[in-house]
């Protein structure tokens, strides 16, 4: 039950994801609403940082963060985004067809070091760390395509530019 409930969840947001990661413009990957913000092309490039996260939840019993490079250089193509993001959904399909529900029901454990941040089952710890944590950035994603006049497709029904084509 846990299973088909988690990762039916999981295929669908990622599915959701995969059309706001469409509409990237390479002409504003390096764009920012705020001096404090990520740019856009960091932005999309931390959502498939998120993807490597949940495939290391499923595949790894700890994340460990201080074995991590802290920064990423950001993926400065669509195309690049498009590509990597895909090539993790895959790597995740395989580890959700090869999961059981006591792979989901395992603790799981992320750590900086000797310091634990959290503990819970994996099954948890993809759908907070994992997919809520893209589902708030992808967010973040379409108030900068918002913002930039490109048209957000709808995630949870159509957005105001769906009902202005139709």
């Amino acid at each position: 039950m846990w299973k088909q409930m988690i990762i039916g969840d999981a295929i669908h947001e990622l599915t959701l994801t995969r059309r706001i990661l469409e509409c990237l413009p390479e002409e504003h990957m390096t764009w920012k609403p705020h001096l404090k913000s990520m740019a856009l092309g960091g932005l999309a490039t931390h959502l498939i940082n998120l993807l490597n996260w949940q495939v290391a939840i499923l595949r790894d019993l700890e994340f460990d963060l201080s074995t991590v490079p802290s920064k990423r250089k950001p993926l400065d193509k669509p195309e690049d985004v498009l590509e990597e993001f895909d090539a993790n959904v895959i790597k995740l399909n395989t580890l959700f067809a090869e999961c059981d529900e006591n792979t989901l029901g395992e603790e799981w454990t992320l750590r900086n070091g000797d310091v634990i941040i959290l503990r819970q089952s994996r099954a948890i710890a993809l759908r907070t760390f994992g997919l809520n944590h893209m589902i708030h950035h992808r967010a973040q994603l379409g108030v900068y395509l918002r913002l930039l006049d490109i048209p957000v497709p709808g995630v949870y029904g159509p957005s105001a530019d769906d009902e202005a084509n139709s």
